[in-house]
């Protein structure tokens, strides 16, 4: 890295030099010198967490091109502007999101092929409630094989909600291993103030945590060192540590805060196949939404929740409130272990990121200033009564024979839907896990309230787009289908990606 021309600078963007950027599209290969791993600026001092590029709106259009190439190293990624890094896109309510996207990823090799990897790719816009239908979040007909484009045309309604969400690849078959590689960003769709005023005037924090595969890397122990990976027993999986977490491309960079200082921080698990259990010590996070679902839409009186630590499954977002230290000093965010099962991969404890607490001003730029806004009314919703029913439809999760099912099925992109449903109301569903180890629900278009885990009550429900199901358990949930924007075919599935790639997902129809 050159120490005066690549470096990372404002809270808004990212600088990276044309000159130490080069990037061949027929041979769909992107070389670069911002080496996304380092960990310390070219004094030798901790990598500050960089902020990524920001994309938005000008006349209601967020207009991008982003571009599926190869690292030098091998590893796909989005191109962007000339860089590796992908944009935080954020948009309003009402605002249109068109994005050019092509394929120039190398064809695969007749070996490859036959092994699934075909280098296809597309994208998907996760938790927004937009139609599964071309031009907008379709996962099953859009796809682009190499030296092919895809034109996206995603319109967020006037009343969609408020959040954080993000987006990434999810050709069946070769999902996992893009969004391992990192392809993926953010996505915030504007408002979130109206639901927690005291987010409006804080410096806010966008936080991609990815994970970082040093199964095969010589510099694993090094890896491992770096994040203090726990030594202890993690769970049942014996299995060797075969990933460390990034926080926006930097592994354990530093975050800065004035002593007492109050910041907004965005939070996505984008890893495709680890979970995070987020902590900072002797702190509380004051969550004002899961999932991109502000808390105070449907509990005005209570628009947040104090908690020590929360989990988030692969795909799992939490927007809170982190207060700083009242003196100067040093704490650390970390993840805790995740017992993941007997079948499951280890998810031990380690440091995601440090935390600087200053007296004086950090040297970032100004903090991000929110729209203001008022609050649109509540909708009314009784859900009680769907809880009562009896469960509209249930899934089983099962594996065997390195394959993963839904009720005793394989995933075929040729195949009928598995349930259909009208919109227009609520229903309840019921997931059961009938495995040795957790897997992450999630269904496209919609939210849901988790509100029963293994036949006892959630003691604080929340609405959600990813819910852990336990080994051998079942979690019931209230299915919001009232939307008519989202009529069309779609898709659940296990968000493990692995496990979504090797089977583990189904079609739903919206009629």
């Amino acid at each position: 890295m050159v120490c005066n021309r690549g470096a990372f600078i404002g809270s808004a963007r990212v600088a990276v030099l044309r000159e130490t950027v080069a990037w061949r599209a027929a041979a769909g290969v992107l070389v670069t010198t911002a080496a996304a791993l380092l960990t310390t600026d070219c004094g030798g001092r901790p990598r500050a967490v960089p902020d990524p590029p920001v994309v938005r709106a000008h006349n209601g259009l967020a207009a991008i091109t982003m571009t599926a190439a190869h690292r030098a190293d091998g590893r796909a990624a989005f191109v962007f502007n000339g860089g590796d890094v992908p944009p935080t896109i954020r948009i309003e309510p009402g605002e249109t999101l068109a994005i050019h996207y092509v394929n120039a990823l190398p064809a695969a090799a007749p070996s490859a092929a036959h092994n699934g990897q075909m280098n296809m790719s597309n994208l998907h816009f996760h938790g927004l409630s937009v139609s599964p239908d071309r031009p907008q979040d379709d996962v099953l007909d859009m796809m682009a094989m190499p030296g092919q484009a895809l034109d996206y045309t995603v319109t967020i309604p006037p009343d969609h909600l408020p959040g954080l969400f993000w987006y990434h690849t999810h050709p069946h078959g070769e999902s996992y291993q893009q969004v391992l590689d990192g392809m993926s960003g953010a996505l915030i769709v504007e408002g979130i103030e109206r639901y927690a005023p005291a987010v409006q005037s804080m410096r806010e924090r966008v936080l991609i945590i990815r994970a970082d595969d040093i199964e095969h890397d010589p510099r694993a122990s090094a890896k491992r060192a770096r994040v203090e990976v726990e030594r202890s027993p993690c769970g049942e999986s014996h299995d060797p540590v075969d990933r460390v977490f990034t926080v926006n491309g930097v592994m354990r960079p530093e975050i800065e805060m004035r002593a007492g200082e109050r910041q907004f921080w965005r939070i996505v698990n984008a890893a495709p196949d680890r979970y995070v259990d987020i902590e900072v010590p002797h702190q509380r996070f004051e969550i004002v939404a899961y999932d991109g679902f502000p808390i105070g839409y449907r509990d005005r009186a209570e628009p947040a929740r104090f908690i020590n630590h929360v989990l988030l499954p692969p795909a799992g977002r939490v927007e809170a409130i982190v207060t700083a230290s009242t003196g100067e000093g040093r704490s650390v965010v970390r993840t805790r272990c995740v017992d993941t099962g007997i079948d499951g991969d280890p998810n031990p404890g380690m440091v995601l990121a440090d935390i600087v607490f200053r007296q004086a001003a950090p040297s970032v730029a100004a903090d991000v200033q929110l729209p203001r806004s008022q609050p649109p009314p509540i909708a009314a919703v009784d859900v009680g009564a769907v809880e009562r029913a009896p469960a509209a439809f249930t899934a089983v999760f099962t594996e065997g024979d390195h394959r993963f099912y839904i009720n005793g099925r394989l995933f075929s992109p040729d195949g009928a839907p598995v349930v259909r449903t009208k919109i227009g109301h609520f229903e309840h569903w019921r997931i059961v896990n009938d495995t040795r180890e957790i897997h992450p629900f999630h269904i496209h278009q919609t939210h849901f309230l988790a509100f029963m885990e293994s036949d006892r009550l959630i003691r604080d429900p929340q609405w959600l787009d990813t819910v852990n199901v336990p080994v051998g358990g079942s979690v019931d949930l209230v299915m919001d289908f009232t939307d008519p924007v989202i009529r069309g075919m779609s898709v659940f599935h296990c968000h493990l990606l692995n496990h979504e790639d090797k089977g583990m997902m189904a079609k739903i129809l919206f009629e």
